[in-house]
Parts: C-alpha cells; structure tokens; sequence
C-alpha cells in the first residue's frame, strides 16, 4: 500500500520525524511540535524517547478506538480525530488499511488448523507468498498456505541491494569510529531463510563490501552479471569478506555462492593497490607462497555436501569442552569445505582457517521481529562459532557484530554485548514475557530452559553474558517463587536444566563472581530436584 506504519504516520502529522527520536532517544527535542504533542497527549515531552512514548501511546489509543467499533473502516477518521484532535489524511488511511486489510487477514489465521488437516489428509492446500509480516509484507497474511518463497535467480533484489549496501556501509563506519581505520577482512555467516525473508540482503552486503554491483535483466529483475563499482564511487577500500553459509542455503541458491564467489574472482583480478584491495592482495600472497589460486580465492564455506549445522550444539549439551581450541576444531572440521565454481564442497580446512586468522569483524545480521539472536541455537553456532575459531586462531576475539535491518529503512550496526543486554533486557528477563510463558505448560517452561542454554552458548564462544545477567537469571528463573512453582509443575526437568547450566557458568569462570549465597541457593534446588525426579523415575 506505500502506507508507513502508524506510529510514523503520527510522528508526521505533529512534524516530528520517527527515525530522528529513534536514533537519539535521549537528546533533548527543542520543537513547538513537541510542545503540541504533549499538549494533545499529556506527559514527558522532553527527549526523543518520552515523544516516542507520547506517539506510542497515541497509535496505541487509535487502534483501541477502533477496536471498540470492530474494525468497521469508516470509523477510522472518528477514531484519529478523537484522539489527535483533528483526522490527519495519512493517520486515518493508516488506521482505515489496517481495519481493511491488516485486521481480517490477522483474524484469518486461524484457518491453519483447517489447512494442516487438509494437508495431513491429501487433500489441495492452496498456494501463496511467504515473508515476514513485520517488515511489511501484508500480503503473506493469512498463514495457513502452501507457501512459496522467491525466485532464486532474482536476487538480491533491487530493494534489497540498497538495505545491503547500507548494512555494508554502516559496519564499515561503525568499525571506523571504533578503531580509527577501515575494516580490511569480514566474515559473515549467510542463512537460506534469511535469504528468502529479505530477497537477499546478506548476498548484497557482501557484493557491497567488495565492491561489485548486480547487473538486473529489465524485463525479468533477474540477476545477470556483475560489475565493478570504482574506489572513488565506493569512497573505502574494498572488504576482503569470508562467508560461512548454512546447509539449507548451500541447497537452495547453489547459484548465489557462484555469484559471491565469482565476486570475489573479479574483484581478486584487479590491479589495485593493497590498502584499496586487500583480496587481491591476500590472494596474492597466497599465491606466492604456494597455494593454488583457485583456492586461494575461496572465500565461501560451509558443512560437508549433504550434512548441516555447524556441530557446537551437541558439544555445548554434551559439556565435552574445555578451551577455545575445542571449540574452533569442531567449528572447523564441521565448516571446513569451500563452494564456489569448481569447489562444490571440497575440503578446505586449511584454507578456511587462512582467511580466518585475517578476520577482523564476525557479523550475523537479523532482519525480523518476530525472534532474536537468543530465540535459536544456530545464532551461537554459526556466529559464536566463528568468533571462537578466530580467537584460537589468532588468541584476541574479532570485533562480533549484528547487522539489524529488521526495519529496511534504518538499518543498524550494533555490537554483539550491546543487542545482548537489549534483548535480555527486553525479553529474556521481561516479566510480561516470563508471564506469557507461563500461559503455555511444559513449551513455555522448555522455552526458559532453552533460552538460558542459547544465552551460555554465546557466552561460551563469544564471552559476552555479564555476571549480571546470570544472577538475574537465577533470581527470575529459579528463585523467584511463581515460577518455581509453575516450573516445578509444567516441566521439572526444564527447571533442573536451567539451575545445572547456570551452575556450569560459575564452574567453568563464564561466571565469574556469583555470590556464596547465590550458588548454594542453585545447589539446593538443583538437588531438591534431582531428588523430586528420581522419586518419579521409581514410582
């Protein structure tokens, strides 16, 4: 609909500008249109996060307007006026879209009960587009279809290329300001379902990094050549960029790792200075010292043919590591085969560790709402593991970065303990979805276990989990009474899970300070636990 989102459409109608506040939430806003916001919409009215607030509450009011009518679309310019004080064009087409569109297609979804029957018994399950909601994609609403993704040989698309280009030049300006140079080598781990989430904006960074741009078919948007963009047009030095993809991406755009590593081919050719090119420079160096030049441009690299994962998990779960050097072998040996023209899964561990021990940046971008980095095990695996390879390799960790383009339009750099403390403040340690949990039995409580086990897995290979956040997770988790209670009841062994992983941190020094007290406290319920469980395994 080229509708923004009503928050946005709110900001506008007072003259302030979303991604402004956004982007500086604690500078004070000198604005008549801040004094009219506060007017309109009583409260703090001084920084950009108390307007966001006041517009949060705004949309919030609105929709709840509209509730209250059941969505019937002609009470939009009602609802807007009653709450904004006038029916600003944009707000009420905002609010008319969603009761029109958004809401019945949301009600809708629960046809997928009916379609999975449909499914289970042979019978047509109609087709439609898959994606992600929250970056705006309506049109996959209502869920409950047999969907399909994209067209491969279409990206990254034109829009995706220019997220791709932002998160590439957002990482290399983020990686200036903080060391004071550019960023000369970077590894990226690349997913399939991103791929298909974003029409490709990981493969666009990484052609943005080097320096090269798709070339589109005009009449199919298909992807057909690549071409070089100059230093004076690309203002850096290119990036010398490893890529460690995932089996289901290595399967399913078999033609995207020719793309990236003829990429890296091309841009390996040129004759450039070594400051302007490191790739070719690498590569030369490789060369000379007597690797084979094919391999010696393999920059893509990934799990065996036929195998997937990046095997840490069942080394985390089995508690069979001690050191960096563990961690890096089984990364290694589990990641250690390059794709690419002429390199369909050969082994190359040697050469994987080369570009390693060049690396200087580990970047996993998220591109939804809908989880984060501590939602799943592959984050730690695929991006951790990186992090712990380079770290054995060369004995300092790589600068880990998470590229958020959740909202295309203003994508982020952050440093991996800063979207560790966001999302742990946000959702791990958030009551309100502690309480959701709850609601939902035995999953809920695996669902707390499991996040305390991604959270130790980024800290086993990332080291970024603060002694704060373990003791919080002991106070929230284990000694706070309700949820003891609802753990002890839904699933025990989830409990006992989360008490013996929090007891692993203090062992292994992830931990460093936990307090007496606190550490007797877990070995207490840990053995009150262990004690409940057996007294079951013999009933």
């Amino acid at each position: 609909a080229g509708l923004p989102g009503l928050r946005a459409a709110i900001a506008t109608s007072f003259e302030l500008d979303e991604a402004a506040l956004l982007d500086q939430p604690g500078a004070f806003v000198e604005h008549d249109a801040a004094a009219a916001l506060a007017a309109q919409l009583p409260g703090p009215a001084r920084t950009g996060s108390d307007l966001l607030d006041r517009l949060e509450g705004a949309a919030r009011a609105i929709v709840e307007a509209l509730a209250a009518t059941g969505w019937e679309p002609q009470a939009a310019d009602a609802a807007v006026a009653g709450v904004l004080g006038s029916a600003d064009p944009t707000v009420v087409a905002v609010a008319r879209f969603a009761a029109e569109q958004v809401v019945p297609r949301l009600n809708a979804t629960v046809r997928e009960i009916d379609r999975l029957g449909d499914g289970l018994a042979g019978r047509y399950v109609p087709s439609g587009p898959s994606g992600s909601p929250t970056r705006g994609r309506v049109d996959v609403l209502p869920t409950g279809k047999n969907f399909y993704s994209v067209d491969p040989k279409a990206l990254p698309s034109e829009l995706s290329w220019q997220v791709g280009q932002r998160l590439a030049a957002d990482l290399c300006e983020r990686y200036r300001r903080e060391e004071g140079r550019w960023p000369v080598s970077v590894g990226l781990v690349v997913w399939g379902t991103s791929a298909m989430r974003t029409h490709g904006d990981d493969i666009a960074e990484v052609l943005a990094l080097l320096g090269v741009r798709p070339v589109w078919n005009v009449e199919s948007r298909r992807v057909v050549d690549l071409e070089l963009m100059s230093l004076e047009e690309l203002g850096r030095p290119r990036v010398d960029v490893t890529v460690r993809i995932s089996g289901f991406f290595r399967d399913a755009f078999p033609h995207l790792v020719q793309l990236m590593d003829d990429a890296v081919t091309l841009v390996a050719a040129l004759d450039e200075a070594a400051d302007a090119n490191p790739i070719a420079a690498n590569v030369g160096r490789d060369v000379a010292s007597g690797t084979d030049r094919r391999r010696a441009t393999a920059r893509v690299f990934g799990s065996k043919p036929g195998a997937y994962g990046a095997g840490l998990l069942p080394l985390i779960d089995a508690r069979n590591w001690s050191t960096d050097a563990d961690l890096a072998e089984v990364y290694s040996v589990w990641g250690g085969y390059a794709y690419g023209r002429g390199l369909d899964g050969v082994e190359a561990r040697g050469d994987m560790e080369r570009t390693f021990a060049r690396m200087q940046v580990a970047v996993k971008n998220t591109d939804t709402r809908e989880h984060d980095v501590f939602d799943s095990d592959d984050y730690f695996q695929y991006h951790g593991g990186m992090i712990a390879a380079v770290r054995a390799l060369t004995g300092a960790s790589p600068k880990a970065y998470i590229g958020d383009s959740a909202d295309p339009a203003r994508v982020r750099t952050r440093d991996l303990r800063e979207e560790t403390a966001r999302v742990f403040r946000a959702r791990v340690a958030n009551p309100k979805w502690i309480g959701a949990m709850q609601r939902h039995g035995y999953k809920g409580a695996f669902e707390l276990s499991a996040t305390v086990d991604y959270l130790f897995g980024y800290d086993a290979t990332a080291g970024v989990v603060e002694d704060w956040m373990y003791s919080t997770l002991s106070q929230k988790y284990v000694f706070d009474e309700t949820n003891r209670a609802f753990m002890e009841q839904s699933n025990p062994w989830a409990l006992r899970a989360v008490t013996e992983r929090l007891l692993e941190a203090a062992d292994r020094g992830l931990w460093a300070k936990p307090s007496d007290e606190t550490l007797d406290g877990l070995r207490q319920v840990y053995l009150e636990l262990e004690g409940d469980l057996e007294e079951r395994g013999d009933a």
